[in-house]
């Protein structure tokens, strides 16, 4: 496949979300869409538990290590050091815009200076065996995006970007919440729209607001990929039961309970490691999201799996499985 074709849709980062559980669930469902870790930072990197920040399951692939901060010499030692975990992509957060991230000068706030982001990269670039690329805003605070996104996305071509995702909303740092800021200030697709007409030669992405495959299929008649976020972990297989669809490809299941069946024997091993049922439960939530059943199975998953095993989720499923007969044979009887 070309660029084109490998990177039309992926899971956003999205912190205490998609972690190595959230991936191998996600994985299960569609085999091309990428997927992205949780941000994390240079410094923890450096200085943490690498093995815990950085493992992941092979099954995971392809997968994508989104790294947070601003000095290049740090980003160039965090990216050397993450390149023995074998992930297919470094990418660099240019668009969170939490008081956190803020406080360590990096995410969004490294808007305002796009040729320290360049030298970050140029720096991730020059030990990194695998594409570094980047995740932006449209601007924030009193910027004009229509002034300085074009700049910035230029900037970052002349660093060596050939791959970035731009999420069409603004970045309030002060006065909004992380939260307020994915849904407050208003979308600007066309904005977005246009940096790939002014720059036809990069592979750009589109994030923010997409909710649905409809609007994925939409985005992509312009935009080379498409990248979904709480859609994708709230509805799960509206979204990524489908996406394979987009390669062409036969979807791996028929419907989300041969999903359920799939994810059990994964399960089973996690439990019998020492791994807890809710580490994989609490981000399949969403499954069945406006199915028969959908409530029950979220209930019996969110009232059980902290302290529960398997027969937790055998039971969840088990109604899930019985409100769907339920409705079948209520919609073949007569009148």
């Amino acid at each position: 496949m070309t660029d084109k074709q490998s990177y039309r849709l992926s899971v956003a980062p999205m912190m205490d979300w998609t972690d190595s559980a959230c991936r191998r669930f996600h994985r299960l469902l569609s085999r091309r869409a990428l997927l992205y870790t949780e941000m994390v930072t240079a410094a923890a990197v450096i200085h943490g538990d690498r093995a815990r920040l950085l493992d992941h399951d092979a099954a995971e692939h392809p997968v994508a290590l989104q790294l947070g901060g601003s000095d290049p010499a740090e980003l160039r030692q965090a990216t050397r050091i993450a390149a023995d975990w074998g992930y297919d992509e470094i990418n660099l957060n240019v668009g969170c815009p939490s008081d956190r991230v803020q406080s360590g000068c990096f995410g969004a706030v490294l808007m305002k200076a796009p040729q320290l982001v360049a030298e970050c990269v140029a720096a991730m670039q020059a030990v990194s065996p695998v594409e570094v690329t980047v995740k932006c805003r449209i601007g924030v605070d009193d910027q004009d995006p229509g002034e300085v996104l074009p700049g910035f996305v230029a900037t970052m071509r002349a660093a060596g970007i050939r791959r970035m995702t731009i999420h069409a909303r603004k970045a309030w740092l002060k006065g909004l919440s992380p939260r307020e800021n994915r849904e407050v200030p208003p979308l600007d697709y066309d904005l977005v729209h246009a940096m790939k007409r002014a720059f036809p030669d990069m592979h750009l992405s589109i994030n923010g607001g997409i909710a649905d495959m409809d609007m994925v299929r939409d985005q992509l008649r312009i935009m080379d990929g498409v990248m979904v976020g709480r859609a994708a972990y709230h509805q799960p297989w509206a979204i990524l039961g489908a996406a394979d669809a987009l390669w062409g490809a036969a979807p791996p299941f028929a419907d989300p309970v041969e999903a359920a069946q799939a994810m059990r024997p994964i399960i089973t091993e996690h439990l019998s490691q020492g791994g807890r049922l809710h580490h994989f439960a609490r981000h399949m939530l969403g499954l069945f999201h406006g199915r028969p059943g959908a409530r029950g199975w979220k209930r019996t998953l969110s009232e059980g799996a902290a302290k529960g095993g398997i027969e937790v989720y055998d039971a969840a499923l088990a109604q899930v499985q019985a409100a769907g007969n339920e409705a079948l044979a209520s919609a073949a009887m007569p009148g």
